[in-house]
């Protein structure tokens, strides 16, 4: 069992399935695609859940509309804040909008500029901070101070976990004979969610995450069964660049079956791959799956897998594999 401290509320099956209720009024319900050719390069049977076709480009949203919609009307009358180098940040901004609400987000001088550009057309407030976690945490601070937003953690709240679980929540409407779910590892807001529904309704599945081997922390605390903190990562995949939470971690250290990490050169590789072969646009983030089941096929072949393809916010104008 997940030990949880004493005075928090863990998701329960009912808390997961609400989500999903929730959720599937405001979201696009994401196909599951398949491919002959990424079949055959690995060796089993593989299943693209698509979340780079959700509302505002990746499984974010999800999580983003299950927490706005839970905080009271008083407190929307403030706004909601949060920090993110993107993906989040244009997901919190899209709800906002959508409630008519105010945003604010802060981000790092160095987030990407298609995601940067996103946020602020859906009609956020950015500030821009140092790529920091203790410069986006003070300067968040100061922002919430000053306005009386909510905020709202990317990834380390219960609200964003169970609205990430809503993802697995749709395989499972579509695809139940499955051996393997693989996601990517950030801060864990969607493999804790992927943990949650398979706990809970489809136990048989093994739960899989995905890190780049430069940014590893995920694999190393899985390992040594402790907390292990990002430091200064070195990688492409800027969704996964951040710790683990509190509320994330102990679900992926009771609940995850295995993580797997993959270089960045078979990170850039995948991801072309999709792009050419599926005609599909994905990011980095979501790339290092299909290439940490590259590198390790013997535990997928004669399988059925599905992938969460989590997003699709690239720089068309600066692709990394041109770098």
């Amino acid at each position: 069992m997940i030990h949880l401290a004493a005075n928090e509320k863990f998701p329960k099956a009912s808390d997961i399935k609400a989500a999903k209720d929730l959720i599937e009024k405001y979201a696009h319900k994401t196909p599951i695609l398949t491919s002959t050719f990424f079949n055959n390069l690995f060796g089993g049977s593989f299943f693209f859940k698509c979340d780079n076709f959700q509302k505002s480009g990746s499984f974010k949203f999800r999580g983003a509309t299950n927490a706005v919609l839970a905080i009271s009307k008083e407190q929307k009358d403030f706004g909601v804040a949060t920090h993110s180098s993107g993906n989040f940040g244009q997901a919190l901004a899209m709800v906002a909008k959508m409630n008519g609400i105010k945003a604010f987000i802060v981000m790092p001088k160095n987030a990407p500029s298609v995601k940067y550009n996103a946020t602020k057309s859906y009609g956020a407030e950015i500030i821009q901070c140092e790529p920091t976690l203790e410069a986006r945490e003070s300067t968040l601070l100061d922002v919430i101070n000053k306005t009386g937003a909510s905020f709202i953690h990317p990834y380390d709240d219960y609200k964003i976990i169970e609205g990430q679980s809503s993802a697995m929540m749709e395989i499972l409407d579509e695809i139940s004979d499955f051996d393997n779910v693989i996601a990517p590892v950030g801060g864990g807001g969607l493999i804790s969610g992927t943990i949650l529904a398979r706990n809970y309704f489809a136990p048989h599945i093994n739960v899989i995450g995905a890190e780049p081997k430069d940014a590893d922390d995920a694999y190393r605390s899985w390992k040594s069964n402790s907390f292990v903190p990002s430091v200064n990562p070195q990688t492409v995949c800027d969704g996964l660049k951040t710790s683990l939470g509190k509320r994330t971690l102990p679900i992926i250290l009771d609940g995850i079956d295995q993580i797997f990490t993959a270089s960045e050169e078979n990170v850039l590789s995948m991801m072309k791959l999709v792009w050419e072969r599926m005609k599909i646009i994905v990011e980095p983030s979501s790339a290092s799956t299909l290439a940490a089941i590259y590198e390790n096929r013997d535990y997928f072949i004669n399988k059925k897998t599905v992938i969460i393809i989590s997003g699709g916010n690239v720089d068309l104008d600066n692709v990394p594999w041109k770098k």
